[in-house]
């Protein structure tokens, strides 16, 4: 059912709600708490919440249909157009105009309908067209030859009818296709496209369905795909397949009457956000690497993964490593602190830094042995380019 005859209750990322039982009903409440816990806090009726339900976001943003007549919308702290231009940024959409008159969205909700639309639009464009086939081999049992004989089988086997066969078929039924009919799956089961979007939605998925084989993708497959000259238009509609499916929750959930949240990590949304933006922006003086491994212990049993590390492009030495931390804070927590003081002992590098999304209290700036460990700030609130800029003068 479509967001627009649904009764919305709105919630803002880390700030408490007070419910009655007239608003969400008991079921509703346990299939928040039982599916959502980890992303939404909610604490039952009881003296301490004056007999009402608590329901706090814990820096998760979208929205939830948790019946086709309840969808609960969770807004985030920071303004949506600067969601919408983190969005534009973290999944490498800029440069393709997706976003453009979108920022001007009024919700999460709309945003989301509005680029399914795109999404749905650059399908149909391609199926016009024909959409990317490629050969693969099949083996098969087949009343006449088709393809290779298989002799050796055939010989071993001569009274049977039928004949083993290995040919190759030309075929749509094939990953960077199949990614695309997944994704509008999910866009259908969402219940967030109103009477405008749905028909269009369900028009580029019956394009590609039967053509198409209906298998779950994760969105990890959506990245470092290869494109060529028969493909290259698939680029961009897999990064927004990307976006998509990353905000759809687990990929189980399926079957005509299932529905698919749209829920934004608003941590790694920034985590991608920034590693993006400096990837972007960097002088080509630098390299910077992502989520890059590295083995703590030399039997590999303690291993940490550090958001980015900024290499000198020419010697690749480490020059500075980069944690992003999603939080309101006045200052670094200890932990924080030893954690990336870890990270720049493991690189054997002399600069260290936090990254926050708002001013901490009071400056920080010290140095724990050799290493020089800061605060700084890729602020949400204002213009993200100005932001950025004034992290990268401060980077070494």
């Amino acid at each position: 059912m479509a967001p627009d005859v649904a009764r919305i209750i709105e919630l803002r990322e880390y700030e408490p709600l007070l419910c009655s039982s007239d608003v969400i009903s008991t079921e509703a409440s346990e299939r928040l708490w039982l599916e959502y816990g980890a992303k939404i806090d909610v604490e039952f009726p009881s003296p301490r919440t004056g007999g009402r339900y608590r329901i706090t976001p814990l820096g998760w943003v979208g929205q939830i249909p948790l019946s086709p007549d309840l969808h609960l919308a969770i807004l985030p702290k920071i303004p949506l157009a600067n969601v919408f231009r983190m969005f534009e940024y973290a999944y490498r959409l800029k440069g393709f105009g997706f976003l453009d008159g979108l920022v001007g969205c009024a919700s999460l909700a709309e945003f989301y309908e509005n680029l399914a639309m795109v999404l749905a639009r650059r399908v149909l464009k391609r199926a016009r067209r024909g959409l990317h086939k490629v050969y693969l081999t099949e083996s098969e049992q087949l009343p006449f030859v088709r393809g290779r004989l298989d002799i050796g089988e055939t010989l071993r086997l001569p009274w049977r009818t039928v004949m083993p066969c290995s040919y190759e078929e030309h075929t749509p039924d094939h990953d960077d296709n199949r990614i695309l009919l997944w994704t509008l799956d999910r866009i259908l089961h969402s219940g967030l496209c109103s009477g405008r979007t749905q028909p269009t939605v369900r028009t580029a998925y019956l394009a590609l369905h039967g053509a198409v084989g209906t298998h779950p993708v994760a969105a990890r497959e959506c990245i470092g795909r290869f494109y060529h000259r028969l493909n290259e238009d698939y680029e961009p509609t897999h990064a927004l397949c990307r976006f998509f499916l990353e905000q759809s929750g687990p990929t189980h959930h399926v079957g005509d009457r299932a529905m698919v949240p749209f829920l934004v990590d608003m941590a790694s949304l920034y985590e991608l956000f920034v590693a993006e933006w400096l990837r972007t922006h960097l002088n080509s003086r630098f390299a910077l690497r992502t989520q890059e491994k590295v083995d703590i212990t030399a039997e590999g049993t303690v291993r940490f993964s550090i958001d980015l590390v900024l290499y000198d492009a020419v010697t690749a030495e480490a020059l500075c490593v980069l944690d992003t931390k999603y939080k309101a804070a006045t200052q670094p927590d200890n932990a924080d602190i030893f954690q990336v003081n870890t990270y720049a002992a493991a690189k054997r590098c002399k600069e260290a830094v936090l990254i926050y999304p708002q001013q901490l209290g009071q400056h920080f700036d010290t140095k724990i042995g050799d290493v020089r460990i800061r605060g700084l700030v890729f602020a949400l609130d204002n213009d993200l380019e100005q932001a950025g800029q004034e992290i990268l003068a401060s980077l070494p």
